[in-house]
């Protein structure tokens, strides 16, 4: 009987997840920061996920796992993190369709019929000043642009976003709110219309205004905080985040890892997109804001670390060339948040760590006032490098070749 390449991925991580160390029971003095936030996990919200990676003879990936305090029923806001799999469910979405010369490039028109609804019919960013699935996509991956993830969420839907993750196993996950836009759960159930056109102007795909008749909600209705801050008032009691987004720290792990191996997951797991599609978004993952024309981003506003919080997020100095991070992070309500594939060309060092804590000492949600330059970056600085050296002296029998994880970055 010939047995499925994901079965043999299968049987290799079990074989090799029976390692008893535990790299979150080691001496962490040399990490303060680190250190701080593991020995008093309640406080910090914190949750870690961080997989071993080795390599059989055929060059496939070979997953141990190790966590700490990883808990999906634990609630945490997962902010700008849900882009990710936005992002990758519109290049589904578009290569479903299979519209005659619809392409992620193709001008992308997202009109307006309802007061709480803005249309987008320019986008400055791009080269010829109009909005694409292609150019929304490069801004989430680089900067986390709120406004590009929500012309996606407003093409693909709700229902399509649940009913795709549900079919890759991703049941936790609950996508139901545009970012940054305070509008009521309702109207987030409503989609803009939408037309795609040609340089001519040649209508290629329209979409009606839609609505999806499902409510979905965060479950076990998840409050946070003693107080938070509604415009300018301050209101007495925690935050009601019912029908914001959840992504479990397991299923961002789990999205960023279809992403860099989707052959580890069967095939109905998957994201269903072209090898090209897929190579345009590792691109993106792993590009630093300034190496791009178009979009053009400051270097002092956007550095480097800007959205890399593993080793690097604590510095705005560059970021070795040799060192590429395909993440993606979010930051919001005091938590931050990382899911990231992490390597190292030159040493050869891959691995997989996500990660979230929660920095809000006086309780107080929407005041701005959080901890994240004082504890949040440093806790990802430092748990990068720590997990950075431990598999620098990791002994691998077979050395990864890292060969598809390199790109032209000056090809924008």
């Amino acid at each position: 009987m010939r047995i499925s390449l994901f079965l043999a991925f299968l049987l290799l991580t079990i074989s090799c997840s029976t390692k008893s160390e535990n790299p979150f029971e080691d001496d962490f003095s040399k990490y303060p920061t680190l250190e701080k936030v593991l020995s008093d996990p309640e406080r910090y919200k914190v949750q870690i996920l961080y997989t071993q990676i080795d390599r059989n003879e055929h060059g496939n990936p070979i997953f141990t796992d190790y966590s700490f305090h990883l808990n999906d029923s634990l609630y945490y806001y997962p902010a700008s993190t849900v882009k990710l799999p936005i992002a990758l469910l519109a290049l589904e979405w578009l290569e479903e369709n299979n519209v005659d010369n619809l392409t992620k490039e193709s001008i992308f028109l997202v009109d307006s019929v309802r007061p709480s609804q803005i249309p987008a019919l320019v986008d400055n960013s791009s080269k010829d000043s109009l909005p694409s699935i292609a150019n929304y996509i490069k801004k989430i991956l680089l900067v986390s642009d709120n406004d590009a993830n929500n012309r996606l969420y407003e093409l693909i839907g709700q229902d399509y976003i649940h009913n795709k993750l549900k079919e890759k196993g991703l049941w936790k996950t609950v996508i139901s709110q545009r970012l940054a836009f305070p509008i009521s759960a309702e109207e987030n159930r409503y989609f803009n219309p939408i037309r795609f056109v040609d340089k001519s102007g040649k209508v290629l795909l329209e979409l009606p205004e839609r609505h999806t008749e499902m409510i979905y909600k965060v479950p076990g209705n998840p409050m946070i905080g003693k107080a938070h801050m509604v415009n300018d008032s301050l209101v007495q009691g925690p935050m009601d985040f019912t029908f914001k987004n959840k992504f479990p720290l397991s299923e961002l792990h789990g999205v960023v890892q279809r992403v860099i191996f989707p052959q580890a997951f069967p095939e109905v797991e998957q994201f269903h997109i072209s090898e090209e599609n897929r190579k345009f978004v590792l691109k993106y993952m792993s590009m630093f804001p300034a190496e791009s024309d178009f979009p053009t981003y400051d270097r002092n506003e956007f550095y480097d670390g800007y959205s890399k919080f593993f080793k690097f997020g604590n510095s705005k100095n560059p970021i070795p060339k040799n060192f590429r991070i395909f993440n993606k992070t979010g930051w919001s309500y005091g938590f931050l948040i990382d899911g990231s594939y992490f390597v190292d060309l030159e040493n050869k060092v891959e691995f997989f760590v996500s990660a979230v804590v929660y920095v809000n000492e006086n309780e107080i949600l929407n005041d701005n006032v959080y901890e994240f330059e004082e504890i949040g970056k440093p806790f990802f600085a430092e748990l990068g490098d720590y997990l950075y050296q431990l598999e620098l002296q990791r002994k691998k029998t077979i050395q990864p070749d890292l060969s598809n994880f390199t790109f032209d970055y000056g090809s924008k």
